[in-house]
């Protein structure tokens, strides 16, 4: 397409009132590029707020756009919460029918900051911002949650934090390609192929599982605390590629070597998944004693931080913490008290850590072709909503979004371009009605989030004088 470059002369309209500041992400999906929103005004010096475009590959079969795009949309649309990333708009390129999300802008995210920890600082994260990381993770997650979203793909590339103004040190749940609705789905959810990254993903996941919940996620989460912790992933197993079933064997040794050998006497079902019966050799025969989890993340086993950790990751799908109950724990009653900004220094007076932002390869544009301009380190990481390389104010539809039909080349998007519509009242692609803007009208088990002076006031919060 010859108007989709950043200094081409055909260049869309909605293209125009971006200025491409390179890519700072590549994967499955697409690309994703950090961009400009150009000021109405432009004067010298001055600069538009920075945007995150992720830009969709075409479908595999060349036939439209990609469902998953579509699906994504679909979801984005409808959540608002302040701990889940903030879709902007959405545009297309009718030439290829090529697809562009544009996103709020997060400098951060966990991985970058871990790592940071890991190879620069060589010390631990502070506490407190240990604790405020994972109450926001685990508020937004609520929130999804309470609307019958599983995210299915939660790891810490996929966990932005803003970086600047009002909202810094505010964590944004992100990339929702892998998200599905989960109250009533018309056929297993296994059938949609394997989800989670590897070093993430649940160990009913594992074993074959054909149904599944939201303790998928709640696994992942314990993962994620395990790593601010520990500053490396918890369970590193190595992925079998190319495998017809979801069985991956060293990842499940990984898991039992630090928790211990699953039992039908803790775990019922668990001699009713596929992956147990069918490799007996393997996994029933191999007997794991001694599990070690506190020796590994450093924590005494009777304090409050363990006790939670081991909720998340209990193996039983069926008794792992949700993360409503999460919220509520004593750990997040302990001092220090979790805070919104999770970047604050451990103490007053404490010197701030300066994150790194996100490297930008300035050589490729929307294309994802070489320019001229001068270059910075290309990124390892994806971004924004949008980290496809380590790829609802109202009541949800009941229907899944699995099977949802392929758009076709031609057909009228404009339902899905903000910029010439408000909303998306009316039926989109999926045929579900859908509405925009329905602020009061969410499932009842909805978390509601105030703002309070700056506050997240939460059923559960601790009621202390709380940290900024």
């Amino acid at each position: 397409m010859g108007d989709g470059r950043a200094g081409g002369a055909n260049r869309p309209a909605w293209l125009q009132q971006y200025e491409l500041v390179g890519k700072i992400g590549e994967g499955t999906y697409g690309l994703v590029f950090l961009a400009r929103l150009k000021p109405p005004h432009p004067a010298p010096g001055r600069r538009g707020p920075p945007i995150a475009i992720k830009k969709f590959k075409q479908s595999k079969e060349g036939d439209g756009v990609s469902p998953t795009a579509i699906r994504e949309i679909m979801l984005l649309r409808e959540i608002n919460h302040e701990n889940v990333v903030k879709l902007v708009n959405v545009h297309i390129n009718h030439a290829d029918m090529s697809l562009y999300l544009a996103f709020d802008y997060a400098e951060h995210d966990l991985y970058e900051i871990i790592r940071h920890h890991r190879e620069k600082l060589n010390s631990p994260i502070n506490p407190y911002t240990v604790k405020s990381l994972l109450w926001q993770l685990l508020n937004g997650l609520n929130y999804l949650h309470s609307n019958w979203i599983i995210h299915r793909d939660l790891k810490p590339s996929n966990i932005l934090v803003m970086g600047e103004g009002e909202e810094h040190g505010i964590i944004k749940i992100a990339d929702f390609g892998l998200a599905r609705i989960y109250q009533a789905p018309l056929k297993a959810l296994c059938d949609n192929g394997v989800v989670v990254t590897i070093w993430y993903r649940a160990p009913e996941l594992l074993l074959g599982a054909k149904h599944y919940t939201s303790a998928v996620d709640m696994w992942a989460v314990g993962c994620i605390f395990a790593e601010l912790l520990t500053l490396k992933p918890l369970f590193q197993g190595v992925e079998a590629k190319n495998i017809p079933n979801p069985f991956q064997l060293d990842q499940l040794d990984k898991i039992f070597k630090v928790l211990g050998h699953p039992t039908v006497e803790k775990w019922p079902t668990l001699a009713n998944l596929p992956c147990w019966q069918n490799d007996q050799q393997h996994i029933q025969g191999h007997k794991y004693e001694n599990p070690g989890l506190h020796n590994i993340v450093h924590l005494p086993p009777k304090s409050p931080a363990f006790d939670l950790l081991s909720k998340m990751l209990e193996y039983d799908p069926r008794k792992r913490i949700t993360a409503a109950q999460a919220l509520e724990h004593e750990y997040f009653r302990m001092d220090p008290l979790p805070g919104r900004n999770a970047l604050l220094p451990a103490q007053p007076g404490e010197k701030i850590v300066q994150y790194p932002v996100r490297p930008v390869d300035t050589t490729t544009d929307f294309e994802g072709t070489t320019s001229l301009q001068p270059t910075q380190p290309p990124s390892g990481n994806a971004a924004q909503g949008q980290s496809v390389s380590r790829s609802m104010p109202r009541q949800m539809p009941q229907q899944p979004m699995v099977g949802m039909p392929r758009v076709a080349a031609g057909t009228n998007m404009a339902a899905f371009n903000a910029a010439s519509q408000a909303g998306m009242a009316g039926m989109n692609p999926g045929n579900i009605p859908m509405q925009r803007g329905a602020g009061g009208q969410s499932h009842p088990h909805q978390l509601r989030r105030k703002a309070d002076q700056g506050m997240m006031q939460n059923p559960g919060y601790p009621q202390q004088k709380r940290r900024f």
